[in-house]
């Protein structure tokens, strides 16, 4: 059988590597095992901060729509269900944007709530 040398092969799978984890500090730039164990963590950390990402920015939407709603003279709780009593589809992250962007309709939407 003949014999395989993969120098080429290695050194372009090492020099990928190394690419990826440019950036790092110290030996985890610079030595294969300590680069390959970086990322390895950093796309674990990444797959677990999306989904974090998302629990993040829900909450904030909340915080943000509970003070507008509450400069109104209600609880969130109860806007929420008289949201859904008036039948008003607009989901947290658009109502959210609005508190922030828009106190004139955010009110209007707080009085059709208080209406339901």
């Amino acid at each position: 059988m003949a014999r395989v040398k993969r120098g080429v092969t290695a050194h372009r799978r090492h020099k990928r590597l190394l690419d990826a984890a440019e950036g790092r500090v110290g030996t985890r730039s610079r030595l294969i095992k300590p680069a390959r164990e970086a990322l390895l963590h950093a796309m674990a950390y990444a797959t677990r901060d999306r989904k974090q990402r998302k629990r993040q920015m829900r909450a904030l939407w909340i915080v943000r729509i509970n003070a507008a709603v509450k400069a109104e003279g209600w609880s969130y709780g109860r806007f929420i269900q008289g949201l859904k009593a008036a039948e008003i589809d607009i989901d947290r992250k658009i109502l959210a944007d609005i508190a922030v962007r828009d106190a004139g309709t955010f009110t209007k939407i707080v009085e059709a709530a208080k209406g339901a």
